[in-house]
């Protein structure tokens, strides 16, 4: 009973190892909002150490929102910054539901998880630290100026994923 305790142990070990070893993910972190409400002034940062200058990556901005999210799109301005102080800032929308008022992204209970490319084939130029802010840019038609906060996200994340060869 023992050896087979053992022998499954060893096979998860590699098993793991395989998976690990193909993983093309470099980078993958979330940060939490209290209360689901992601405030104007509320920035989220990543900060990545790139060593690899040559292989192209693919950026993604990953959200976790609640079924109470209110809108249909998520509006955000993501900006880089590079080791050379380089700035890349972008407006970006992105489709949350579809026209029948359908949630995009994965999970069965009431958070849904959205993958969204931000960048593909981005190439990481220069070793050093990148910086990543992502700001939501969401607003209501009685809320221009964007006093209110934008309720039902819950996380903010960024990925990195090697470019499969």
């Amino acid at each position: 009973m023992k050896k087979t305790v053992k022998k499954f142990k060893v096979y998860i070990f590699f098993f793991l190892a395989l998976i690990s070893c193909n993983s093309k993910t470099i980078f993958n972190k979330y940060q939490s909002l209290p209360n689901k409400t992601w405030f104007l002034n509320n920035k989220i940062v990543f900060n990545i150490e790139n060593k690899d200058t040559i292989n192209n990556k693919n950026v993604f901005i990953n959200i976790r929102n609640t079924t109470n999210y209110p809108f249909s799109s998520l509006f955000l301005i993501a900006k880089i910054e590079t080791p050379t102080n380089n700035q890349i800032i972008d407006t970006l929308e992105y489709k949350m539901a579809d026209n029948y008022g359908n949630w995009l992204g994965t999970g069965i209970s009431n958070i849904k998880e959205n993958k969204l490319i931000y960048k593909q084939n981005y190439h990481f130029s220069k070793q050093g630290n990148y910086k990543f802010t992502i700001q939501q840019a969401t607003r209501s038609n009685s809320d221009i100026d964007g006093n209110m906060p934008l309720k039902g996200i819950s996380d903010v994340g960024l990925s990195i994923e090697k470019i499969k060869e």
